[in-house]
C-alpha cells in the first residue's frame, strides 16, 4: 500500500481559493471521513461540508475525487478547493495528516507521476519550469512539452540510434548472412544525420536560454555616461545612487524588469576604466564578467563628451564579444549639445536618447531583439540536465565515427550504446531488449 500524502498546492498568502490535494490508496477514505459523506462520485465536483475528527466544521468546499489510474500522479486523489487564507487550508492539512495522510516532500507528486509512467521526465521538468516561466514564449514552448513535444523528438532520435546499434550488432554475429553490401556507409549518413540535428538544438537551445531564465542585459560605459540613470529609467524608480562624481557604482547592480513579453534581468555594472583603488578594480573585473555572462550587452556613451581611451576601451570591448552575442550602442545625453564623434561607432548603428527624457526606443529594441530570439520552431533543451545529455550523446557519437571506419564494431557498438543512454536519459532509461527487439525485428534472424 503506497502511503498517501498531502500538501496544500496554492501559494502561501491571502486568497480566495487555496487547494490541498491528497495522493495516494487511503485518499478516498480519507476524503469520505472529513466530508461525512459515503461516497464521492469520480471526477465530479462535489461541495461539501468538512469536519475534524472532534466535529468541529473546517469550512465548505469543493471536493474532487480522481480514480486511479486517471489521474496525476496515477494514484487515487482528491482535491480540495477550499476558501483561501493563512487559517482554513492549514486547518484542513491538520485534519488530513490527522486522518493518516503524511506531508509530501518537494516534488512528490510528480514523483509518482513518474514512477506510474503518467509522466515522463521532459514532461515533469515541463511542468516545473512553466510555474516560473519568465516570458509568455516560455510558457508556449514548456506547454507544448508538457503534451509530450520533446518526448517525441527524443523518441525518435532514440529510434533512428536504436536503428544503427541494430545493423551494427547485425554485422557483428549474423555476418554470413545476406547483408546490404553498403551498410557501414548507410550506418555513417544515419549517424551524421543524428549529429546534425542535435548539435543544431544545443545551439539553438543555448542560444534561447534566455527565453527560460530571463534574459541577461548588461549596462556598460566608462564612469559618468549615464548607466545608472538607464537602469532608473528602465525600472521606473531610483534604484541605483546618480551623481557626478566618476566612480558611484562601484559594484554591479541587479534588477528585474519586464519590457514586452520577456523578464529582463538589467546589470548595471561599475564604469570601465583604469582603477584607482583595489575596490573599484574588483568591480571594474565584475564588470567584464557581466558582459561575459549577459545575452544582450547596452553599450553607453555620453553625447556631450569628446570620445576619450576610456570610450575606445568600450568599443574594443564591442569588438572582442560582438561576434558572441548581441550589441546595442546607445549615445545618451541627447538633449545636451552633441561633440562625441559617432564616425567612431556608426556601424554599430547607434541609438541617440536621454535617459532623463525618453527610453522608448531602447524598450522597442530590446522588445524587438527579445522576440527574434523565438522567431523559429527548433526543439528547445529547457533544463541544464537536458542539455548536459545532449552533449554526452554528441560527443558519444563523434567517438564512434573512427571505429566505424576501421571496422571495428564492437568499440563502434559501444560508443552507440552510450550515445542512446545519453538521449535516453532525457525522457526514460534505456532498456537493452529495445535494441534486440528492433535487431530481430528488423532482419528476422530468429528463423
Amino acid at each position: 500500500m503506497n502511503e498517501t500524502i498531502a500538501a496544500i498546492a496554492t501559494a502561501n498568502g491571502i486568497g480566495s481559493i487555496s487547494i490541498l490535494r491528497l495522493s495516494g490508496d487511503r485518499s478516498l477514505e480519507i476524503a469520505l471521513k472529513l466530508t461525512r459523506k459515503s461516497n464521492l462520485q469520480p471526477r465530479y465536483a462535489t461541495l461539501a461540508s468538512l469536519h475534524h475528527n472532534d466535529g468541529t466544521l473546517i469550512d465548505e468546499a469543493i471536493v474532487i475525487y480522481f480514480q486511479a489510474p486517471r489521474s496525476f500522479t496515477g494514484e487515487e486523489v482528491v482535491e480540495f478547493q477550499c476558501h483561501g487564507g493563512y487559517v482554513v487550508a492549514e486547518s484542513l492539512l491538520r485534519a488530513v495528516l490527522h486522518e493518516g495522510a503524511r506531508l509530501a516532500e518537494p516534488g512528490e507528486f510528480s514523483k509518482r507521476a513518474f514512477l506510474n509512467g503518467r509522466l515522463d521526465l521532459t514532461q515533469a521538468e515541463a511542468t516545473a519550469a512553466l510555474i516560473e516561466a519568465k516570458s509568455d514564449d516560455a510558457a508556449r514552448i514548456l506547454a507544448r512539452q508538457m503534451k509530450g513535444e520533446l518526448r517525441g523528438y527524443i523518441e525518435g532520435i532514440r529510434d533512428s540510434l536504436l536503428e544503427i546499434l541494430a545493423y551494427s550488432e547485425v554485422v557483428i554475429d549474423y555476418a554470413e548472412e545476406d547483408l546490404p553490401e553498403d551498410v557501414v556507409d548507410q550506418i555513417e549518413v544515419k549517424l551524421e544525420n543524428i549529429k546534425h540535428t542535435l548539435s543544431r538544438t544545443l545551439e539553438s537551445s543555448r542560444r534561447r536560454s534566455g527565453l527560460m531564465q530571463g534574459f541577461r542585459v548588461a549596462i556598460i560605459g566608462k564612469p559618468n555616461v549615464g548607466k545608472s540613470s538607464l537602469l532608473n529609467a528602465l525600472l521606473d524608480y531610483e534604484r541605483a545612487i546618480v551623481s557626478d562624481i566618476a566612480g558611484t557604482t562601484r559594484d554591479t547592480i541587479e534588477e528585474q524588469v519586464r519590457i514586452g513579453t520577456h523578464l529582463i534581468r538589467l546589470v548595471d555594472t561599475a564604469g570601465i576604466r583604469n582603477a584607482s583603488d583595489e575596490i573599484e578594480r574588483i568591480g571594474i573585473e565584475r564588470s567584464i564578467a557581466a558582459i561575459e555572462n549577459a545575452d544582450v550587452v547596452i553599450a553607453l556613451f555620453d553625447a556631450s563628451r569628446e570620445i576619450d581611451e576610456e570610450d575606445r576601451s568600450i568599443i574594443d570591448l564591442v569588438e572582442r564579444y560582438r561576434s558572441e552575442k548581441p550589441f546595442i550602442c546607445i549615445v545618451n545625453k541627447s538633449d545636451l549639445p552633441q561633440v562625441f564623434d559617432m564616425s567612431s561607432i556608426e556601424h554599430y548603428h547607434p541609438i541617440r536618447l536621454s535617459c532623463k527624457q525618453d527610453t522608448q526606443v531602447l524598450v522597442d529594441t530590446l522588445s524587438s531583439l527579445m522576440d527574434h530570439e523565438n522567431d523559429g520552431e527548433e526543439m528547445m533543451l529547457i533544463s541544464a540536465r537536458q542539455i548536459s545529455a545532449t552533449e554526452g550523446a554528441v560527443r558519444s557519437i563523434d567517438e564512434a565515427y573512427e571505429p566505424l571506419r576501421d571496422g571495428e564494431l564492437e568499440f563502434f557498438s559501444f560508443h552507440i550504446n552510450a550515445a542512446i543512454r545519453y538521449v535516453a536519459s532525457i525522457s526514460r532509461p534505456y532498456e537493452l531488449d529495445e535494441m534486440f527487439d528492433r535487431m530481430f525485428g528488423q532482419f528476422c534472424l530468429g528463423k
